[in-house]
């Protein structure tokens, strides 16, 4: 037995001892076959940022062995808009990497996620999926190095008020019970999401926590581990999909929206990434952030407000981002700063054994520092689309090892205050700010389309279906016109209740 899968919750890992990279289709089929599986699914996101699902009956081992070879054809117009109903049909194909047994099916189910191939059996240029995993090469090709990626998965959970052991209004930050009401709900839910291969950091409470016309909103995250950017993104969508689903049978309402109240907290999407070479983290050097980390901070920056086109894709998302509400407003970074773009949490650079000082019991003694320095993007919420999130994020990191001066203007963007202190307006003037707008926001990336297009990462059609679904909310002046009508804003609210 593998001792580093041994705890492994995956029930397909568990069986076979396999990493899930090393999962073959004969592997499957033994699983299947031993494990009384009767039924296979096919999940894959569609254009609403949401998991689809194809249901296939296990009716004979030739037929189990022909899903998983070939897959099965849908109606690609269907699931994107950019693809015209005259030449539809598209293969999903299944990737063994993702299997895992369905936590919600009483006939017993094995899930995976699965790709779309066109008319040539070759990977469609404009899925998601594969955007990502074009724009992951592409940063190893340039930079030698891998782009690791990790989510901060934020909701609120709705339910009805019993009067007893309320939080503090928006004080709710990693409340335990019985001030917090639904932390089993969240453990169950880390619980299934490990279950399918999610590879979960932790979970808690979050600050939003506040009661309404007899009902308690309460804010959760579960934050993940950094893992490699596609893998990463697939872990996120699972994660929605159980999350949801977990709550419908518990007749609980979620929602990931970015807003869903004045004066209260939002919920964002919060990316981490960190970049390896090998199993060494670039992050730091020295104990110090290194230029390579610096380097590719500078890239996000440059390409700040275009990447919202792909992480904020709701008006909602827009309500979010204003000062004073734990999101960001301004192009910038900083260590440890909240009031950022993107911030450098701490990392473990320290030289002084921690749990030695905690636990008197352990001896002082020189250890290796674990390698988890990351940079945090803070502007994406869950409207976004996860893998053109990423992707985006990815390419523009890119850009930062192919500007000249990408050093020089990460030390430009630095920023050491709290931008939103009035102490500091000078600063704040001299700040690009981040789209106001689904409108401000496809007109950004409408302006810098090449940088994303370029190696063939992002196509055309992909960016033009992007820019049109943005310009078509039509609210450029849609924050102006809600910040002092909270009817108006609730209605646009309520629209988007269950985006992404």
């Amino acid at each position: 037995m593998d001792l580093n899968l041994s705890l492994n919750p995956n029930k397909v890992v568990q069986f076979l001892q396999k990493a899930p990279q090393e999962i073959t289709k004969a592997d499957l089929i033994r699983f299947v076959k031993e494990n009384g599986i009767r039924m296979v699914n096919f999940m894959y996101p569609a254009d609403d940022n949401r998991l689809k699902t194809l249901n296939f009956v296990i009716n004979s081992e030739s037929y189990l062995d022909s899903i998983l070879t070939f897959g099965e054809r849908v109606d690609g117009s269907s699931l994107f808009p950019f693809i015209e109903a005259g030449n539809s049909d598209l293969y999903v194909i299944p990737r063994f990497s993702t299997a895992f047994v369905d936590p919600f099916c009483e006939i017993p189910t094995l899930t995976l996620l699965a790709s779309f191939f066109n008319k040539d059996g070759l990977p469609l240029h404009s899925s998601p999926e594969y955007t990502l995993r074009k724009a992951c090469e592409a940063f190893t090709e340039t930079t030698g190095m891998e782009f690791y990626a990790m989510g901060e998965l934020e909701y609120y959970v709705i339910s009805e008020d019993t009067g007893l052991f309320h939080a503090s209004d928006q004080k709710g930050y990693h409340e335990s019970a019985p001030f917090a009401k639904f932390n089993d709900f969240r453990v169950e839910c880390m619980n299934l999401i490990a279950q399918a291969g999610g590879q979960i950091k932790y979970g808690h409470n979050e600050v939003g926590n506040f009661t309404l016309d007899g009902k308690i909103y309460e804010q959760n995250e579960i934050e993940f581990l950094p893992i490699p950017a596609t893998q990463a993104a697939d872990n996120l969508m699972i994660a929605k999909w159980i999350i949801r689903t977990l709550a419908a049978k518990k007749d609980y309402d979620v929602t990931f929206a970015p807003k869903i109240t004045a004066g209260k907290a939002g919920s964002g999407l919060h990316i981490h990434f960190k970049i390896m070479k090998g199993d060494q983290n670039m992050m730091t050097e020295n104990g110090h952030l290194s230029d390579i980390a610096k380097k590719a901070i500078a890239g996000i920056l440059e390409h700040a407000d275009a990447i919202t086109a792909m992480g904020n894709k709701v008006p909602t998302s827009y309500f979010r981002l204003v000062p004073h509400q734990e999101a960001p407003t301004s192009i910038c970074w900083g260590d440890r700063n909240r009031s950022v773009l993107v911030r450098v949490p701490l990392g473990w650079t320290g030289d002084n054994d921690m749990c030695a000082q905690a636990n008197p019991l352990e001896a002082n003694k020189e250890t290796v520092r674990p390698q988890k320095q990351t940079a945090e993007l803070r502007s994406a919420d869950c409207s976004a689309d996860i893998y053109q999130l990423i992707a985006a994020m990815v390419v523009a990191a890119r850009t930062g090892f192919e500007m000249e001066n990408a050093l020089q203007r990460a030390e430009d963007m630095y920023v050491s205050v709290n931008i939103h202190d009035d102490a500091n307006k000078e600063k704040l003037a001299q700040l690009k700010s981040l789209p106001d707008s689904c409108e401000a926001s496809a007109n950004a990336l409408k302006e810098q389309r090449g940088v994303f297009e370029a190696k063939d990462v992002f196509a055309p059609s992909l960016i033009d279906g992007i820019i049109n679904k943005l310009y078509s909310f039509n609210d450029a002046d849609l924050r102006r016109e809600t910040t002092n009508d909270q009817n108006k804003m609730m209605k646009v609210v309520r629209k988007y209740w269950h985006c992404g």
